[in-house]
């Protein structure tokens, strides 16, 4: 059998009489076991575990690693523990980034925690949770969605900055609706910062009415499900909830979706898909606008032509209507009047040869019936008048009456 190397690179050899089997203290056993799992393990490695027991010793967290079958013991040390972005509770899903510490001494072997995030099963149970929790409140509602303002003057976005996300949106921003003003509101977006957040949603909404905010967007660019897990606080959604005007979320890709997500009244992909759907596109306005402008033309123009034809109209009708042509028109239906007057004139029968007979008091004799043997008539002629006597009456054939 090889011999082991202890502390201080002694050779361990065994003594005689014992076959062969090195002889050990208990520290250079220890030893040889450190210096066995230093040489043979990676300095560093991920771990999936359930955290249980955790508990703080003198700004130590201390806690126990868990899965099915086996458990280890975990430390995070005081000066780690103040750079992680979320401290572990009992039953939390975690992936640790960690290394062996093995003490020599009592021979104890713990995982030094470096880093430590949520599993992305312990975020998907959170939400689950806190999606029953809100469901009950009535904060998914469809009915509380509010539309977005179509051209808005001011918008706020909460994202972290500087970052790639908010320099995408307010590139956007500029190329789309360069009119529309940006208020950029920095806030963490990763780890145990949900209380930041709220507090800085909450000054914002404070002050959106005196400061014309028509609209807030709330952003944060790719990353893990895990790294995600601070947008699906329940604190979190109810402050949305309460928000004066319409939220907009655009955070992680396509396929995350987080409590904030179902509280906004939109939900976009990403952060840049969040300022598409907030903001109008010139281009596309410009085009419309000139489409408006051609068709206010051709009314315009149609109600021109409309309004000539009717002015034509009124013109000839009013030159139809002076008094000049008016009085002509009178004098030419008086001369018709006159002249037919004239032609059933009483004169104008007796310029024919025709003659009235008028009885003694003055009558005029439309019959025979009217007249008397030997009785005095007047004969009225065109040119004068003469008195003669009725010497005899010849009835002549009685004419047929209107009614047989």
């Amino acid at each position: 059998m090889p011999a082991l190397r202890a502390t201080g690179d002694r050779t361990l050899t065994a003594p005689p009489g014992t076959n062969g089997l090195p002889r050990y203290s208990v520290s250079d056993l220890n030893a040889a076991l450190g210096g066995l799992i230093e040489r043979g393990f990676a300095p560093r490695f991920l771990l999936e575990a359930t955290v249980s027991r955790p508990q703080l010793k003198k700004g130590h967290l201390w806690m126990t690693l868990v899965d099915e079958q086996a458990s280890i013991s975990a430390v995070v040390w005081a000066s780690q523990r103040q750079k992680l972005t979320v401290e572990p509770a009992e039953g939390d899903g975690v992936v640790v980034v960690g290394k062996l510490n093995f003490w020599a001494a009592r021979a104890s072997l713990c995982v030094q925690v470096l880093d430590l995030r949520p599993s992305l099963s312990s975020v998907m149970r959170r939400f689950e949770r806190v999606y029953g929790e809100l469901v009950a409140e009535g904060l998914f509602e469809a009915s509380r969605k509010r539309a977005l303002p179509q051209a808005p003057g001011r918008i706020a976005l909460l994202t972290s900055a500087p970052s790639s996300a908010l320099a995408d949106m307010l590139r956007t921003a500029a190329e789309r609706w360069p009119a529309t003003r940006v208020l950029v509101v920095p806030i963490p977006v990763q780890g145990a910062v949900e209380a930041q957040i709220c507090g800085a949603l909450q000054g914002l909404f404070s002050r959106c009415r005196s400061e014309g905010i028509e609209a807030v967007v709330l952003a944060r660019g790719g990353g893990s499900r895990e790294d995600l897990a601070v947008f699906d606080g329940a604190e979190l959604a109810r402050v949305l909830a309460q928000a004066p005007v319409p939220v907009v979320s655009g955070i992680g890709h396509e396929d995350d979706t987080t409590i904030a997500d179902l509280v906004a009244d939109y939900r976009a992909a990403t952060p840049t898909a969040a300022l598409v759907a907030l903001l109008p596109e010139r281009e596309a306005v410009r085009h419309g606008l000139q489409q408006t402008r051609r068709h206010l033309m051709q009314l315009v123009a149609l109600r021109l032509q409309s309004e000539r034809q009717q002015l034509g109209r009124f013109q000839e009708r009013l030159r139809q209507l002076q008094p000049h042509d008016l009085l002509l028109q009178r004098r030419q239906s008086l001369e018709q009047a006159r002249a037919l007057l004239r032609a059933l004139s009483p004169e104008q029968v007796l310029q024919r040869g025709f003659a009235l007979i008028r009885s003694p008091d003055g009558q005029v004799v439309r019959s025979v019936a009217a007249l008397q043997p030997e009785g005095l008539v007047s004969l009225v002629l065109a040119d004068g008048q003469a008195e003669a006597r009725v010497r005899e009456i010849q009835p002549g054939p009685t004419r047929p009456s209107a009614e047989s």
